[in-house]
C-alpha cells in the first residue's frame, strides 16, 4: 500500500511539474493534480495496453516510437475526463508525456520507491 501510495504522489507531483512547464496544459491545482494522476494510473493499465495492441502495426514499423504518442493520448484524455485538467494541442501531450515518464522516473527514485 505504501508503494502504491507513493508511486501515486509521485505522478501527482509529475503532472504538477508539466503543468508548470508547458503552456497548452492547464492545472488549477495540486488536489486535481491528484484526480489527473488517479485517472492517468487507471488509464495505463486498462486503455494503453489496448491502444499499444491495437496500434502494433504502426508500433512496429517507426520502432516503437510510436509508443509516445500512444502516451500522448492517454495523457491527453486524462485532461479530458478531469475537471481542472486541460490539455490542449497536438504535439505537446507527446513531449508532456516523456517529460513526464522522466520526472517521475526521477521523484521515485529519490523517494526510493523500487519495482520489488
Amino acid at each position: 500500500m505504501r508503494k502504491f501510495l507513493l508511486r501515486w504522489l509521485s505522478t501527482a507531483i509529475s503532472i504538477f511539474i508539466i503543468a508548470r512547464l508547458f503552456d497548452n496544459i492547464y492545472l488549477a491545482g495540486f488536489i486535481t493534480a491528484l484526480w489527473a494522476a488517479a485517472i492517468f494510473g487507471v488509464a495505463n493499465t486498462i486503455i494503453r495496453p489496448l491502444l499499444v495492441f491495437i496500434t502494433l502495426p504502426i508500433n512496429v514499423l517507426t520502432l516503437g516510437l510510436f509508443t509516445f504518442v500512444v502516451n500522448g493520448i492517454i495523457l491527453k484524455l486524462s485532461g479530458a475526463i478531469v475537471p481542472g485538467f486541460k490539455v490542449g494541442g497536438l504535439l505537446s501531450p507527446i513531449i508532456a508525456s516523456i517529460v513526464l515518464s522522466i520526472v517521475n522516473l526521477l521523484i521515485t527514485g529519490f523517494l526510493g520507491v523500487s519495482d520489488k
